[in-house]
């Protein structure tokens, strides 16, 4: 069975991702971060699901906050309400994906691990640039040429499953994988329980999927 590293924040996004990743046939290892964002409920559902799904899981602590520059971090910044405008909002962390991957490179180089998999959308997503599948391409390409296992075999893979999906067809997936969405946090300001606000990019994203997937929505809110 091939190993796989599983970018894993314990949303619904990285939830069905891991699921998928399952299902192809792929060992799982789980990889979520302590970045300094506002709430634990999020990582609090990852050690849920991960062990629920008995795939090995660590969490890596990087207090990226202390750069500053997003309302992620920043909780004198509050977390502006969905709007649907397509440019990059203030809740983009800078070069968070990049950190995360390049995490996700040095343990799958430490896994003898060629697969990496993340769970960014092009498609229903809040504009920020590491989402998009050019920036994808050119993480693989560098994955490839700074490490060992590229240099000599030159068969790193960043998998992006969801890439072209809506959040609709996400979700439908997800249902087809057996995933409990009830279980996943996806709000940027969950409260303790992980009960969502409803009103962020990610709730209102989130439920436009469920009502496009004609699914209920299982999420809870406060």
């Amino acid at each position: 069975m091939k190993k796989a590293i599983v970018l894993f924040s314990g949303g619904l996004d990285s939830t069905t991702c891991l699921a998928y990743a399952k299902s192809q046939g792929f060992e799982c290892h789980a990889l979520s971060f302590q970045y300094g964002q506002r709430h634990f409920a999020e990582l609090q559902a990852a050690k849920r699901i991960a062990s629920q799904q008995h795939v090995p899981h660590i969490i890596v602590d990087i207090p990226i906050s202390q750069f500053g520059g997003s309302a992620l971090t920043d909780s004198a910044s509050s977390i502006p309400d969905y709007t649907g405008e397509k440019k990059i909002p203030s809740t983009y962390v800078p070069a968070r994906n990049t950190i995360f991957l390049s995490f996700a490179l040095g343990w799958a180089e430490t896994l003898n691990a060629q697969d990496i998999f993340i769970g960014v959308s092009a498609v229903d997503y809040s504009g920020y640039p590491d989402c998009r599948p050019e920036y994808i391409q050119a993480f693989q390409k560098l994955a490839n040429l700074a490490t060992k296992a590229g240099v000599e075999e030159g068969n790193l893979f960043i998998h992006t499953p969801l890439m072209h999906l809506t959040k609709a067809q996400t979700i439908a997936l997800g249902i087809t994988l057996g995933v409990d969405y009830a279980q996943t946090v996806s709000c940027y300001q969950a409260n303790e329980q992980g009960h969502a606000c409803g009103n962020c990019d990610s709730c209102m994203l989130r439920k436009k999927g469920f009502a496009e997937a004609q699914t209920p929505d299982v999420t809870t809110y406060y």
